[in-house]
């Protein structure tokens, strides 16, 4: 069983190709880093007692999303789940006042455009494996964000993006039912990750003074955990769902 974990070097990408690791895939994961600067996190997921490959690759970008399929096709000759985690925030917060054009592009290229087309390649490529055999089992899990329904004024294209792909899972979920396919998002919420680390103090009084009904930071072990028991078919009659973990942040309180 093979896995592809895009943005998988780190945060909550490696929490999901660890835990798929464990649970016995192999797994490819991808990365816009060089390949010497991730090899202490391709160990960690050798030591699970997985074969792992990087591929590195910017998911925004057309040509490499069509060389991460066809060098996973030529190494592993199959795919059977596919987790699209790759995401940035901009690069600077700003008021949707003031935001971009050029921050809006790139974060919409990389968090939204990026997954939705490598969703279709490998998709495809799965209704191929699918019709050849037919005890193929396939599936694909997005990582959204709580962003997608919680508004933030000073990073809307983040959420956005976020909004887009809650739709996209929704899309492909319809579009791949007759094929088994299933089709699902994870949306966390505060989970502790480099993308986070800059707000931490400011998040940390919060939690403390109740924002959350867990009165701690999500962890990247937990959104892995979730990830694999969807890829090993665990949540039956559910392709379509979300699976909200953000500790109670977005539950509707009195």
């Amino acid at each position: 069983m093979i896995a592809l974990v895009t943005g998988g070097t780190r945060g909550i990408g490696f929490g999901v190709a660890r835990a798929l690791a464990k649970s016995g895939y192999d797994v490819v994961i991808t990365g816009r880093r060089p390949a010497a600067e991730v090899a202490p996190a391709l160990q960690q997921l050798r030591d699970c007692g997985a074969k792992v490959e990087y591929i590195p690759a910017d998911v925004s970008n057309g040509s490499d999303r069509q060389r991460l399929l066809q060098t996973v096709e030529s190494r592993f000759h199959r795919l059977n789940v596919l987790v699209n985690n790759a995401g940035i925030a901009p690069r600077i917060r700003a008021d949707v006042l003031e935001a971009s054009e050029e921050s809006f592009d790139e974060v919409i290229a990389t968090n939204l455009k990026g997954p939705y087309f490598l969703t279709q390649g490998a998709a495809r490529w799965m209704i191929r494996q699918k019709q050849v055999d037919p005890s193929f089992r396939g599936c694909i899990i997005n990582i959204g964000s709580t962003s997608a329904t919680v508004a933030s004024v000073s990073r809307g294209e983040y959420c956005l993006s976020k909004a887009g792909v809650a739709m996209a899972t929704r899309l492909w979920a319809v579009r791949l039912a007759d094929f088994g396919i299933g089709v699902y998002e994870i949306r966390p919420g505060m989970i502790a990750t480099d993308m986070t680390a800059l707000v931490k103090s400011k998040y940390d009084a919060l939690i403390e003074g109740g924002l959350l009904l867990e009165k701690r930071w999500g962890t990247p072990d937990d959104i892995g955990k979730a990830a694999a028991m969807l890829a090993r078919g665990e949540v039956p009659y559910a392709s379509g769902a979300v699976l909200i973990l953000d500790g109670g942040l977005t539950l509707p309180r009195l």
